[in-house]
């Protein structure tokens, strides 16, 4: 019900905002002298911007079981499957969220979390990380990944996806619209000419890329967070200080993209603002920042 009522709020105070705000600037008459009815857009903007994101939300935890080869666990695996259960059991309980489900998949060491729903998320471990790290470290890892559930990361960054959606989709249209009335056709021609296809196509893109950017800098300020849960749910922040240590050595793994952003690290960008993690170093000093 509170992530049902977060997206309700969140839709609104979209419209809200971008009302408010075209109304101040006088923007909106400039639309509206351009024969565009800006509030049906602002609707369409927002159904689409946000529609994408929900679904791959909703979709989440079979894509990524699809994308990596995850095979859910129950215990009867043996000894160390056992180990992993009571473990993710465990920390979900000290985080009071509800059981995750539990997978396990070939690959280099690395963990994600995600799923819709705090009480149903999945946690998935790569066989890499089990086989390269100390029970402690993996124990380290597997509570940064329930931290991600409890917050309601996979939730919020939906949300902020889609509202970067939102504001894609409208200003790149209003822009195509503008452009096309003022120089590519006369306005005494109804609908929309090439001009307004071409203009709002290159604007997505340009305004696309800089809405990575937001979205990428909340992904490694949760990062942090994450790192932080960890500690708190173990007692200690020397535990994922030493995970965190021993995957600096490690050349950064692959991640699909389904789950890239929830992964315990990934490769750096080409660009630091486009990273959806920080650096190790910096993600370890803000744990020994808190006394590791």
């Amino acid at each position: 019900m509170k992530r049902i009522f977060l997206f309700l709020a969140t839709n609104i105070a979209v419209l809200v905002v971008l009302s408010v705000v075209l109304r101040v600037l006088g923007v909106d008459q400039v639309i509206t002298a351009q024969g565009i009815d800006y509030r049906a857009l602002l609707v369409f903007s927002l159904v689409v911007g946000f529609t994408g994101s929900i679904i791959s939300l909703l979709i989440s935890k079979p894509m990524a079981k699809m994308s990596t080869g995850a095979r859910a666990i129950d215990g009867s695996e043996g000894a160390d499957a056992r180990w992993l259960l009571e473990t993710v059991r465990r920390l979900a309980e000290r985080a009071g969220i509800g059981m995750p489900e539990v997978a396990v998949y070939e690959g280099e060491p690395n963990a994600f979390a995600t799923g819709a729903f705090r009480n149903s998320a999945l946690v998935a471990v790569s066989t890499g990380l089990l086989q390269s790290m100390s029970r402690e470290e993996v124990e380290a890892v597997l509570g940064h990944e329930v931290a991600h559930v409890a917050n309601g990361d996979m939730v919020t960054m939906t949300l902020i996806q889609g509202v970067v959606n939102t504001f894609v989709i409208f200003l790149s249209r209003v822009v195509g619209f503008i452009v096309d009335r003022a120089i590519f056709r006369s306005d005494n021609r109804e609908g929309v000419g090439p001009g307004f296809f071409i203009v709002s196509l290159v604007m997505q893109i340009v305004l696309g890329i800089l809405a990575s950017i937001i979205v990428a800098w909340f992904s490694r300020r949760r990062e942090f967070r994450a790192d932080a849960g960890s500690a708190g749910y173990l007692g200690s922040p020397r535990p994922m200080i030493n995970a965190l240590a021993r995957l600096g050595k490690m050349e950064p793994p692959h991640m699909p993209a389904a789950v890239r952003a929830f992964g315990i690290n990934d490769r750096p960008a080409w660009m630091a603002l486009f990273s959806t993690h920080p650096p190790i170093e910096r993600r370890i000093a803000a744990l020994q920042a808190r006394g590791g």
